[in-house]
């Protein structure tokens, strides 16, 4: 059996409760509402996951996991989402993107499948299959129902065998037996579905939840059509995933360590109403919509099964937290391959993933000065046109002497250096129609929304060159003055500084890029 954090959610889980970065709760906890106001509570304290053990509405020993890439007050914030790529929990945010960006240039390693797995220990079919047992909870009040599926992954193949999509979605109860959620025309879901239908048939169908944790990060990572995700995760951790075959549809394979399978079908015309629910966005809106109904048919689970679960609304949570990462890694592969010269890019936490920001490299364009307008043309023409355009509305283009994954520097830099009126419209380009702020023309058009903002000063991308320096501690004083205060810092009175230990006066605070400091 694969082992480690990485590659075995239960390994994952269990490292987290020995770090302190996870909580067994063993006192009763209600499923409907109680664990996901513990688990919003714990996205707004960076506190550690919780893990309830003993749930009021779930068949006894069925467990309840919350905020399983939340950001996290032990070390550095990143931990738990570090984790999930098979990085130390000291990894910084380009340390994840860059190890995503990685993958994505390396041999795709494919499944492995073995005869069985933890996944199999309980396997339930006929009149034993009863979603109820797993005491899915009830997020928010305003919620139409509970929700079993927000932190799993789908799992759809296409009728010829050759493209095999792991992806995430999420799923409501609608009864006993049956799921509903979207799976709309420009997921990979709702593309496979799609092929399926026309040929008149039911979708084969399975459902992951405690997915390792690779897994479920390569699912949310908007890889282009046709390229499956489970050779993207060997390549992301260096070996084949495990793989066993589901008790329904023996070409469907699902993930031998998983915690828990449902399989069956998604039905041709069938609808159910899905929603409200609290969305990604951080609004919660009045009225749910038809999807398609997802049929159960088989359960396997391991013993005492472990149903992880993300409470969606304000960020941080894990569509900010993962999602947002996948795509982020995403964008710098397709614009590095467009000849770009992409130093990073982030979707910003408190931003929604209706936000990215890429940090161009300013050494670059004093090799090769480029027009404002042509650039974010060119940033244009490979986002607006991918699938990570298609998810995410703005974009913001800054120097790399501006460190993106640091909201505050993104704040000052965007507070100094755009000028109003220079924003790049770009109506006509595709995208999701859940982002809050379209119009009903839009959603009904599947368009509209989007646009580029630049940053850039003018002497950024005629010379690669910054004007003015940022005024603080790493810039304003010599090196010796600033070792000095370092050294004395706690004979001041303050307390001891953790950052003390990482750097010297130049440390990570700065580096240098082009033609001025980093402000991180």
């Amino acid at each position: 059996m694969q082992r480690g954090s990485s590659l075995n959610f239960r390994d994952f889980v269990d490292e987290l409760l020995a770090g302190g970065d996870a909580v067994a709760i063993g006192t009763p906890v209600d499923r409907d509402l109680e664990a996901a106001a513990i688990t919003r509570r714990v996205y707004e304290t960076s506190g550690p996951a919780p893990l309830f053990e003993s749930v009021v509405g779930a068949a006894p020993g069925y467990r309840l996991l919350g905020a399983p890439a939340g950001m996290s007050s032990v070390g550095g914030g990143f931990g738990r989402i570090a984790a999930h790529v098979g990085l130390d929990r000291s990894a910084t945010a380009r340390d994840i993107v860059e190890r995503l960006v990685e993958a994505m240039s390396a041999e795709p390693i494919p499944p492995r499948e073995v005869a069985t797995g933890p996944v199999k220990d309980v396997v339930l079919t006929g009149d034993d299959v009863d979603l109820e047992r797993f005491g899915s909870p009830l997020l928010h009040m305003q919620d139409g129902g509970r929700y079993f599926g927000t932190y799993g992954m789908h799992v759809v193949r296409t009728p010829d065998g050759e493209w095999t999509s792991w992806s995430i979605s999420r799923l409501m109860v609608h009864d006993s037996r049956t799921l509903v959620g979207p799976a709309m025309p420009m997921q990979h879901i709702g593309m496979i579905h799609e092929q399926w239908k026309a040929r008149g048939e039911r979708t084969p169908w399975a459902f992951v939840l405690g997915a390792p944790p690779a897994a479920i990060a390569a699912a949310g990572m908007p890889l282009p059509e046709n390229v499956s995700e489970d050779g993207y995760v060997g390549a992301l951790v260096g070996e084949g995933v495990g793989v066993v075959a589901t008790e329904l549809h023996r070409g469907l394979m699902v993930p031998a360590t998983a915690e828990i399978v449902v399989e069956g079908w998604i039905d041709p015309d069938g609808t159910g109403m899905e929603g409200p629910m609290g969305e990604y966005h951080g609004y919660q809106f009045d009225e749910g919509s038809p999807k398609p109904l997802f049929h159960v048919e088989a359960i396997t689970h391991r013993e005492r099964p472990i149903l992880p679960f993300c409470v969606a609304g304000m960020p941080p949570e894990e569509n900010h937290t993962i999602w947002g990462t996948m795509i982020a890694a995403s964008a710098v592969d397709l614009l590095r391959r467009a000849g770009l010269p992409v130093d990073l890019a982030w979707c910003p936490f408190e931003a929604a993933v209706c936000q990215i920001a890429v940090s161009m490299r300013l050494d670059e364009f004093a090799r090769r000065p480029m027009a404002e307008a042509d650039l974010v043309r060119s940033v244009a023409d490979v986002l607006f046109t991918s699938h990570v355009g298609w998810l995410v509305p703005k974009v913001l283009l800054v120097g790399d002497d501006v460190d993106v994954t640091d909201s505050s520097a993104l704040t000052w830099a965007f507070a100094t250096r755009y000028r109003p009126g220079t924003e790049y419209v770009f109506d006509d380009a595709p995208g999701i129609p859940l982002v809050p702020y379209l119009t009903e023309a839009d959603r009904a058009a599947g368009r509209g929304g989007k646009s580029v903002m630049s940053l850039l000063q003018p002497s950024q991308l005629a010379a690669g060159t910054t004007d003015g320096l940022p005024a603080r501690f790493t810039t304003s004083y010599p090196p010796e003055v600033q070792d000095r205060v370092v050294a004395r810092w706690t004979e001041y009175g303050f307390d001891r500084d953790s950052r003390d230990d990482e750097t010297s006066p130049a440390g990570p605070e700065t580096s240098r890029s082009g033609g001025g400091e980093r402000l991180a």
